[in-house]
């Protein structure tokens, strides 16, 4: 019995991912198989124990339910892409990991991107340890399996942002300014002052120039 709960707590993550993408607009031409994912990964949670024993968790992730998160994000970020993005004003700055350009597993440990564009960018899996994203902008990023440990998050915005887990929220430093999706609620540990009345956030770096050839 005990056994089959660490079974169980990846099936219920993928219900939680696929509940998710259910409920976004831009993923509804996806509606019909989401559905069908969301009913067939839950018919493997009301198994016997030794049914979920058997279940190839791995197998059941990477060839139903990833392809089709990964499909319902795409339909979401582009939406954003194809808008337009005026600048967020003095200081805003457009990382080289927004909507124009994967960082899927980029390895940004300790990265500097205070108050960055991340609109609409795919950081699914990125290593964002330690990362400065005070004030960035992070609405329609998708999260999913991003290590968020130790970043600081303060007065981000994490408004609408895909796949995003309470677990890395706690993982993570925010405070009472970090915007977050309704579904999540912000951590004990997060102070409730923003960051402007802490230490706020430094001006973005400014644009490097292209050395001549």
């Amino acid at each position: 019995m005990f056994a089959a709960l660490p079974v169980m707590r990846q099936l219920q993550e993928l219900l939680y991912y696929l509940a998710e993408a259910l409920s976004l607009p831009g993923a509804r031409p996806l509606r019909a198989e989401l559905t069908r994912a969301y009913e067939r990964t839950e018919g493997l949670t009301l198994a016997d124990a030794d049914t979920l024993l058997a279940t190839d968790v791995a197998a059941h992730r990477g060839q139903v339910v990833a392809p089709l998160l990964e499909r319902a994000s795409a339909l979401v970020r582009a939406d954003v892409t194809r808008a337009s993005r005026p600048g967020r004003g003095p200081g805003a700055a457009r990382a080289k990991g927004d909507g124009t350009k994967s960082r899927r597993n980029a390895d940004l440990f300790g990265a500097r991107l205070v108050r960055a564009d991340l609109r609409g960018a795919d950081l699914r899996g990125a290593c964002l340890i330690a990362a400065d994203l005070r004030a960035a902008d992070l609405r329609r990023a998708d999260l999913i399996g991003a290590d968020l440990r130790d970043a600081d998050l303060a007065g981000a915005d994490l408004t609408g942002a895909l796949f995003l887990t309470q677990a890395q929220l706690v993982s993570a430093k925010g405070d009472g300014a970090t915007a977050l999706p309704p579904s999540l609620v912000r951590p004990a540990h997060w102070p409730d002052t923003g960051a402007s009345a802490g230490s706020p956030a430094p001006p973005a770096d400014p644009p490097q120039r292209e050395q001549p050839a």
